[in-house]
């Protein structure tokens, strides 16, 4: 269940995440779920598309500095305390969040994160309450 995830590395200037969206949105790739992290001197943007492939060759292509990652995505409900079981499971196991995202859809929340060791997650979180999402799911959001 693991799906391509862009990292796009951008100055900390005007502009850059507009010229993101529109290579990405001239190339008809539309974007799923994304999430910014910044310091000083530049930010990333780490988001699920429509088409991983094709935003990573036009981003390139454009002189985007640009990588692509594999990330697991679930669902779990969205009420209080339900991610915090799921990721006391993950610890309990072994298993390290690098980072994460989510994003909530009326009674289900979705968890986009990036695990230490993405096999064992992924076999880990087969045993609790939550959906996998296949790559398409997450793609097509």
């Amino acid at each position: 269940m693991l799906a391509k995830q862009l990292s796009i590395f951008l100055e900390n200037k005007s502009g850059r995440l507009t010229e993101v969206t529109e290579v990405l949105g001239e190339a008809g790739v539309n974007l799923s779920a994304l999430s910014i992290a910044d310091n000083s001197d530049f930010g990333i943007l780490r988001c699920i598309v429509s088409n991983p492939e094709k935003a990573y060759k036009v981003l390139k292509e454009a002189h985007f500095a640009v990588k692509m990652t594999d990330v697991i995505g679930f669902t779990c409900a969205n009420v209080a305390g339900a991610l915090s079981k799921v990721l006391r499971h993950l610890s309990e196991n072994g298993v390290f969040i690098e980072y994460m995202y989510s994003f909530a859809d009326g009674e289900m929340a979705n968890i986009i994160i990036r695990p230490s060791d993405l096999e064992n997650c992924e076999k880990i979180l087969q045993t609790c309450d939550v959906g996998l999402l296949d790559a398409n799911e997450l793609y097509r959001m």
